[in-house]
């Protein structure tokens, strides 16, 4: 069979090109074959290299030879309909946002409102393509912030940052966390079919009291008795014995930062040069610190960590005083 349309010497380089780099595979392979024919291959032997039956390739010929180049791609409106509008698609979303973790209850609801029938991976295939993934929830705040409180200190802190960058005051993040042996439980690589195990038992907590800087700067106190508003004080006095330029440290409105002694300490701090900038509650994402827990409780305590007690200090200790070397955060 010859080719009713010419293959030009241009229309080689083209197709050529779109046959090494087309994102299209199908588009790719009509290329290739067309390119093939014109050099003389015969039907059978195309079909050795092509796993489509010989109907499909007189298909693509007759493309060849009616539109050329634009014959290689698919029509609008050819394959399968979609089994969703985009109307409906939206509806899905919004009915899986009231089920995340289940989907058989939105399998029901489609079914119900539109008499369809679907899998569970029709659904998933659906929520890709509007951008949603599977992965884990985070625990949240009881409350909201009041608006202006929060957009008044949010402002403030732009003004901080700049100048702690350049070197005209030092800024920090003060917070205290907890660790023990009931695992914060990480993602990981896992062969299919199984499911790694942390073992999870009760314990004590090794509380740990941070003051960090943008700059990975960190000083910590660990402990196994509870931080109060003292071992603030205690922690603040010792680490910034001397002051040689304005500090400012972030605090959240636990009650140990809000309390009597607090406030008794704020004139002497403010004479030496040290202020307490208070964040508003139920704002814990301007609390830069609040980054650094979550990288060491889901990305560098490793499994091994949660073995016993010792092994959990040690490495919780390790990672500390490894911050600002070993275990980095470029806070952008």
């Amino acid at each position: 069979m010859l080719f009713k349309r010419q293959v030009t010497p241009d229309n080689l380089r083209l197709l050529d090109r779109i046959y090494r780099q087309s994102n299209h595979h199908q588009v790719r392979q009509r290329a290739h074959c067309i390119i093939l024919k014109h050099r003389g291959m015969s039907v059978p032997q195309l079909l050795e290299i092509f796993p489509v039956s010989r109907k499909t390739l007189y298909n693509w010929f007759e493309s060849w030879d009616s539109g050329s180049v634009a014959g290689l791609y698919n029509r609008p409106g050819r394959g399968r309909k979609a089994t969703f509008d985009p109307e409906q698609k939206s509806q899905i979303q919004a009915w899986v946002k009231d089920h995340p973790r289940q989907l058989k209850p939105v399998l029901e609801k489609i079914k119900a409102e539109w008499d369809i029938t679907v899998s569970v991976k029709t659904v998933k295939r659906v929520l890709k393509s509007l951008k949603m993934s599977w992965h884990r929830f985070r625990r949240g705040v009881a409350g909201q912030p009041d608006a202006q409180e929060y957009a008044e200190k949010r402002s403030q802190l732009e003004v901080l940052q700049p100048l702690d960058a350049a070197g005209e005051i030092d800024l920090y993040s003060l917070d205290e966390s907890g660790f023990c042996l009931t695992p914060c439980v990480p993602s990981g690589w896992q062969p299919r079919g199984e499911t790694l195990e942390i073992a999870s038992q009760r314990s004590s907590r090794l509380n740990v009291l941070g003051l960090m800087k943008r700059d990975n700067q960190f000083h910590s106190y660990v402990s196994e008795q509870s931080v109060t508003s003292e071992v603030v004080i205690a922690c603040i006095d010792e680490f910034f014995a001397t002051v040689e330029k304005r500090t400012v440290i972030v605090v959240d409105k636990a009650s140990i930062h809000t309390s009597g002694a607090i406030q008794d300490c704020l004139e002497e701090w403010k004479q030496r040069n040290i202020e307490i900038f208070q964040l508003p509650s139920y704002s814990p994402q301007l609390n830069l610190i609040e980054i650094l827990w979550r990288f060491i409780k889901y990305e560098w305590l490793e499994v091994s960590a949660y073995r016993n007690w010792q092994s959990l200090v040690d490495s919780v200790e390790r990672i500390l005083r490894g911050f600002g070397g070993e275990y980095v955060i470029n806070f952008v």
